[in-house]
């Protein structure tokens, strides 16, 4: 069993025991537990912590990183004959159609509020407890799950506009409604800012945690993105918040940047916030189950078949050069067997050869099963369904490099983005360093694309280049002989799903959607 399992594991049936009791344990079974009798030792803090943890499993691979990654240029779900249609929606997503009652999008909405409630309930329940009952590090846990808070916030934030601003779990549903989404950003930056100094620094207790270096990266996220959310750029403040990270002397890059996404990767100098999974107790990261063709159950001896999904597009992969080690991300060519046999299709007697030049959305052909770039970022585990035990990335030190480069490239302080950025490159097989000339803004979106491929960041990085640099996030040529609209933005965010306008009617839906 993998130590990452000690906060989660038993922290799902204790945190649960509180709610609702849990139905077996080693020794003595509860149907209650007071909560003024709960707090006596760490573990049973971090237990109960834990509950607001579990909804971080939906982030990195489900519908928030879905809809995040599909919607910009790096990842594209195209229909192969009768699979991936469902609906038309993987389409919608990639055309900006987006359709306001497809379950990917409410399924983003509620694993991100589902995060909200809970880090609320959490919250509620601490603050609500007399001082005598407190755990001793009361202060921290407090400030912890706030800024946990606050990520699922920025997320929500990012993705729907005006969103409701809950705090307190026991707020009158009738109550609840949107908040402007200047407000949510001055919410949340106050929030940080506040508590990030309160948390615990990197330790082996606090993996999986979101530590103070965790929490500035947050911040940095959001001064980074603050011309998106309140209209004013704020690079210096993104850039003092992202040196925070780099100064602290915890974090250093890896060799290898794939090595951070191994199968066992705790031991990651360069992991900053992660999210534990494991195959047996804690599925959730199935990304290769969701990109590498079916025939990869014999590549990797996976005991599930593999489901023929998400790849790159065609430009997205092309901008990788053979002399970057970053490329080594993608399963294209000829594919083989565990035991080095050239793979041939059953049902087409065709070879298995994953061609990552394509063109169209949609194709029937026996050949077009076989097209597109598929990710191995997250290094396949072999013995298992796809749900691997490689844990999620959230934030990593080769981020906060870049956001500060990016911040310091605005601010005209060249010679120090110059030197972050070529240390990115220079540790994926680089050898020629960029010169002042080469570090452009386009340059740098495009680099921070190579680096942070598939990690969920996509989307927001080309709203803030197309908000601050007029750079297009949505062109024409995703669909050959349409034009974009330059004055249409109103799918920079996606519409408040269907579900929730009927669930909640005092929501409004966001402009240009039905529903408004």
């Amino acid at each position: 069993m993998k130590k990452k399992l000690v906060y989660i594991l038993p922290a799902l049936c204790a945190a649960a025991a509180i709610i609702a009791g849990c139905t077996k344990l080693d020794s003595q079974v509860y149907n209650q537990v007071q909560p003024e009798d709960f707090f006596k030792t760490p573990q049973q803090t971090n237990a109960f912590l834990a509950q607001a943890y579990t909804p971080m499993t939906n982030i990195p691979a489900n519908a928030v990183f879905q809809n995040n990654e599909a919607s910009s240029d790096e990842m594209i779900v195209p229909t192969r004959g009768n699979d991936w249609y469902d609906g038309g929606k993987w389409q919608s997503i990639w055309l900006h159609t987006f359709i306001y009652d497809i379950d990917n999008i409410n399924n983003a909405w509620n694993d991100i509020s589902n995060g909200i409630g809970k880090s609320n309930l959490v919250l509620t329940t601490l603050t609500t407890l007399p001082e005598s009952n407190k755990p001793a590090n009361a202060a921290q846990v407090t400030a912890e799950i706030k800024v946990l808070r606050a990520y699922y916030y920025f997320m929500f934030m990012d993705m729907f506009g005006n969103v409701p601003l809950v705090t307190d779990f026991n707020q009158d549903p009738t109550t609840i409604v949107q908040s402007n989404r200047k407000d949510l950003y001055d919410f949340l930056v106050k929030e940080v800012e506040e508590n990030v100094e309160l948390l615990a620094d990197k330790s082996p207790a606090t993996y999986g945690h979101i530590t103070k270096w965790g929490g500035y990266m947050l911040l940095s996220k959001l001064y980074l993105n603050a011309q998106v959310y309140s209209g004013t750029a704020q690079w210096q403040k993104a850039a003092d918040a992202a040196d925070k990270v780099i100064k602290s002397g915890q974090y250093s890059l890896a060799p290898d940047v794939l090595s951070n996404f191994v199968v066992v990767n705790e031991g990651s100098p360069e992991n900053i916030f992660v999210v534990p999974f494991d195959n047996i107790n804690i599925p959730g990261n199935g990304i290769v189950t969701s990109t590498l063709n079916y025939n990869n159950i014999f590549t990797y001896d996976l005991t599930g078949r593999p489901n023929n999904g998400f790849c790159a597009p065609t430009a997205f992969y092309n901008s990788f050069t053979d002399a970057d080690n970053r490329k080594k991300m993608w399963a294209v060519g000829q594919q083989f067997s565990s035991a080095g046999a050239p793979l041939t299709d059953d049902a087409t007697k065709l070879p298995v050869i994953l061609n990552p030049n394509f063109s169209d959305l949609s194709n029937a052909s026996d050949l077009f099963k076989f097209v597109g770039a598929r990710s191995i970022k997250y290094a396949p585990q072999p013995g298992t369904n796809g749900n691997n035990s490689n844990d999620g990335v959230i934030f990593r030190l080769g981020d906060a490099y870049l956001m500060r480069a990016e911040a310091l490239l605005r601010l005209n302080n060249t010679g120090e983005a110059l030197t972050l950025v070529n240390a990115i490159r220079s540790r994926s097989g680089l050898t020629t360093p960029w010169t002042t000339a080469d570090l452009t803004l386009p340059n740098l979106l495009a680099e921070r694309g190579r680096e942070l491929a598939w990690e969920g960041w996509r989307r927001n990085d080309l709203i803030r280049f197309e908000v601050a640099d007029n750079i297009p996030y949505f062109t024409g040529a995703r669909v050959p002989g349409k034009s974009a609209d330059p004055g249409d933005k109103h799918t920079l965010i996606f519409p408040i799903p269907q579900q929730q306008l009927i669930t909640n009617t005092k929501l409004k839906q966001n402009p240009g959607y039905p529903g408004n």
